[in-house]
């Protein structure tokens, strides 16, 4: 159920039996992808669906019917907070992602969160959000790494986390070549099949960068206790190293399966034929590399933005989002993106992240900002 832009992105679940992993699927939605919804509808049972990308008085929408489908972006929202949910899994892409999680955490529910955009933007109002009886509980790889490495510990016997990165398709060429690559070029990830902002974002180690603003909220880490090696054979997820020099790691097949499972039935472990089993001697050597930073100089943007806090890394996703749109589109070449976004965050101006008007208010500036860098 889980995809990217043109896939179904926000999934709603009543859990049924969570001892023995039973749950219901409530509502989907997607972007556009009206065919996939209405499959993955039928094939699930779900009673509400949710199109954003829908006119008003388009024949799809009928709220009479025996499954109720709305048209929108307030689907989203309509969707995260339904009476009958207790778990939303949130793989919206993109800004578009930060008000169903905070709806959805101010109702109580347990957010599944792949959008890892949502604490980027906006991580104190989330966390706050969480506090009238929600939970956030991560999806993406590295952080449910870290999630299983540290449950049931005290948060002051972890000294440090390694998140690792892929390396994506251009950890062996050169910054020249690099900076000419073209969208094909970009979109080969060697690991992992993603849709293509994400993908995108590997390609300029954005996407890493934004993981360490989303693990800073999750753990109540400083930056300092954050690191990122590459780590091509995306095998070992994450590293947490705690007070007493002791490391553990999160090993397993690149596969979303076992993270996507956990973030339901979090704290247990529940039995999972369908996972590949690890073999320690077939999967080969590991290997670990550093970040090139020099030439990947997007990740230390989004690092640097992250360390600013407040409203920086809403300026950073946003100028992001705009120049991955802009090169995906041929607007730009690869090399600009980060010219892009450094262009916007050497305006930004230290706007606090005091409400969601606040933080939006930048998202929409930093936006029209990049735009103009686009041109």
């Amino acid at each position: 159920m889980l995809g990217s832009t043109g896939s179904i992105g926000l999934a709603t679940l009543r859990v049924m039996d969570r001892q023995h992993g039973r749950f219901h699927v409530v509502a989907l939605t997607a972007k556009c992808s009206r065919e996939v919804l209405e499959a993955q509808g039928k094939k699930t049972g779900a009673k509400y669906l949710g199109l954003v990308d829908v006119r008003p008085g388009d024949s799809w929408i009928d709220v009479n019917g025996a499954c109720n489908r709305r048209g929108g972006s307030a689907c989203l929202v309509e969707a995260a907070t339904h009476p009958d949910v207790d778990i939303v899994v949130n793989a919206v892409v993109g800004a578009a992602g930060l008000q169903a999680t905070l709806a959805a955490l101010e109702a109580g529910k347990r957010v599944a969160l792949a959008n890892k955009e949502a604490l980027v933007m906006a991580g104190p109002l989330v966390l706050a959000a969480a506090l009238g009886g929600g939970e956030v509980v991560p999806i993406d790889s590295e952080h449910s790494a870290v999630l299983q490495c540290i449950s049931g510990r005290a948060p002051t016997e972890v000294s440090r986390i390694i998140l690792t990165a892929s390396g994506g398709p251009f950890r062996d060429w050169s910054s020249e070549r690099i900076a000419e690559a073209s969208v094909s070029d970009a979109l080969k990830h060697p690991t992992w099949k993603m849709g293509p902002k994400i993908t995108v974002d590997s390609a300029t180690l954005a996407n890493k960068a934004l993981e360490v603003i989303e693990a800073h909220y999750l753990f109540g880490l400083g930056y300092d206790a954050i690191d990122v090696v590459v780590h091509p054979q995306s095998i070992v997820h994450a590293f947490t190293e705690f007070v007493d020099g002791s490391i553990l790691a999160q090993v397993s097949q690149p596969s979303m399966e076992l993270p996507i499972f956990y973030a339901l039935t979090h704290p247990q472990r529940l039995g999972d034929s369908g996972v590949e089993r690890f073999d320690p001697v077939g999967v080969g050597p590991l290997t670990f590399e550093p970040v090139r930073k020099v030439d990947f100089p997007t990740f230390g943007l989004g690092v640097q933005a992250g360390r600013a806090g407040e409203t920086a890394p809403t300026a950073f996703n946003a100028a992001n989002e705009i120049a991955v749109q802009a090169f995906l589109s041929e607007r730009i070449p690869f090399g600009r993106i980060p010219a892009v976004i450094d262009y916007v965050l050497q305006r930004y101006r230290g706007e606090r992240a005091s409400d969601v008007d606040s933080v939006l208010a930048v998202d929409r500036w930093a936006r029209e900002t990049a735009e103009v860098a686009c041109c």
